[in-house]
């Protein structure tokens, strides 16, 4: 019954059916979140992992079937690891290889000429959470007399600084968790889909009803929630307006190839504002579930409540930067910071910062598939990165180019920074088409 009202669902607004399922997994999303709220926040950790594993796998079999068990195994493998193996670097090597070899041969064996919504999708974020967790639980170690101690590098080559340190005490686990615990995390419906990333700690935090801005209750989180859904529907709106008009298969017809250069520029920076307007939604709606339970809350500021732990989108920022890297710092925000935090800073002993980034985009690379146009996508972000601080270094050097950034001709000079760098954005992201374009 379910299936013909999805395919015509589907059907009436144009989109592929997985598409829809997973517009549609997400805002389930936030009546799980006031199930929680309403009638089990004060119930026992037992009860609230389970509500968690059996709604995220709810959302999980609705997507994608009986495909789930690839999620479960991964999940599985990484609760013995954490019991069997101890804390050792060969524990987190293994689960290292074993979850990105995973989630590799998952890539190659689904692989088809387009870009579908398929259980790697989830798998890939699951990937990561699963890794870190093996970090978090490699940080702290077990003494003789039954303490628990946390450990950090802070000597000779490899130094960390007190944001990493904080990051990591924050992240690290005391205790080895329950296998329930374990799912409930992994299958948490506020991030299983499409993140955000978060860690084991702060979930575990939620069960404890520790993140909320009124201690022992529940958090007075659904008008920032609402906020957030709300700017996820905007973009949703401007995403099925308008990319219709900006199809991926127009970039190889004999009619685009006729048209003047200006055109085919215009066209394809259009095509890629409106082509990331798809991740902005889903990521600010997945957002929206996350603050609504409580996952979202991040302290309080001179008396003022946050909600951005969760935060994936920096939407002012991304609108509004006339830097690559600008972009970079408000999109994907979590999968961006795990990457800075749990490789970047961790290839420090190299002494090298470019030979940091370099391997950093190269996991980043890896990790989103097995297309060629990854590399090209990700060597190019790399290239326009380091010129583009070369030419900030220039001008903030410059007393005659600093003047004329300054002068009455920055907005004029503010548009044309903004044109080149999306098109160069589009220009990146454009390898990352399907194959068989």
């Amino acid at each position: 019954m379910a299936a013909p009202l999805l395919k015509s669902l589907a059907e009436s607004l144009g989109s592929p059916e997985p598409a829809v399922r997973l517009i549609l997994s997400l805002v389930i999303g936030y009546p799980f979140a006031l199930v929680y709220r309403w009638f089990l926040f004060y119930q026992p950790a037992t009860v609230l992992h389970l509500f968690h594993t059996l709604s995220g796998l709810a959302l999980a079999v609705f997507n994608f079937g009986p495909q789930v068990y690839h999620s479960a195994v991964c999940v599985l493998v990484q609760f013995l690891m954490l019991r069997l193996m101890g804390r050792t670097v060969t524990t987190v090597l293994s689960s290292f290889v074993f979850q990105m070899v995973y989630l590799l041969a998952g890539y190659y064996y689904t692989a088809t000429e387009e870009y579908d919504i398929k259980w790697t999708m989830p798998h890939c974020v699951l990937t990561l959470k699963l890794i870190e967790q093996q970090l978090a639980d490699y940080h702290c170690a077990r003494l003789p007399d039954g303490a628990t101690v946390c450990r950090f590098i802070d000597s000779g080559a490899v130094r960390i600084d007190g944001r990493s340190r904080s990051q990591q005490k924050s992240a690290a686990l005391t205790s080895v968790p329950s296998l329930l615990e374990v799912f409930g995390f992994s299958y948490f419906y506020g991030g299983f889909l499409v993140g955000p990333q978060f860690t084991l700690q702060s979930y575990k935090k939620l069960v404890a009803r520790e993140l909320t801005d009124t201690p022992g209750k529940p958090p007075n989180s659904a008008l920032p929630a609402m906020r957030r859904f709300a700017l996820g529907f905007l973009f949703l709106v401007i995403y099925a307006m308008f990319s219709p008009y900006f199809p991926d298969s127009y970039f190889l017809t004999d009619e685009f190839e006729a048209q003047p250069f200006w055109y085919r520029c215009v066209f394809m920076l259009l095509w890629a504002k409106f082509n990331l307007y798809k991740y902005v939604t889903c990521w600010l709606i997945a957002e929206g579930v996350c603050i609504l339970s409580g996952l979202g809350y991040n302290g309080a500021v001179e008396g003022k409540h946050r909600w951005d732990a969760c935060a994936n989108m920096k939407v002012w920022l991304f609108e509004t930067t006339p830097r690559f890297q600008g972009t970079i710092d408000s999109f994907n925000i979590n999968t961006n910071e795990w990457a800075a935090r749990n490789v970047f800073k961790r290839c420090r002993f190299l002494g090298n910062k470019a030979m940091s980034h370099i391997l950093t985009l190269l996991f980043l690379t890896v990790w989103h598939g097995l297309h060629s146009g990854y590399v090209i996508c990700f060597s190019m972000e790399f290239l326009i990165i380091m010129v583009e601080k070369q030419f900030v270094a220039l001008v903030n050097d410059s007393p005659t180019l600093t003047k004329l950034a300054n002068s009455s001709l920055y907005p004029l000079l503010y548009v044309v920074q903004q044109f080149i760098h999306w098109l160069f954005m589009a220009y990146s992201l454009v390898t990352v088409l399907p194959p068989h374009l």
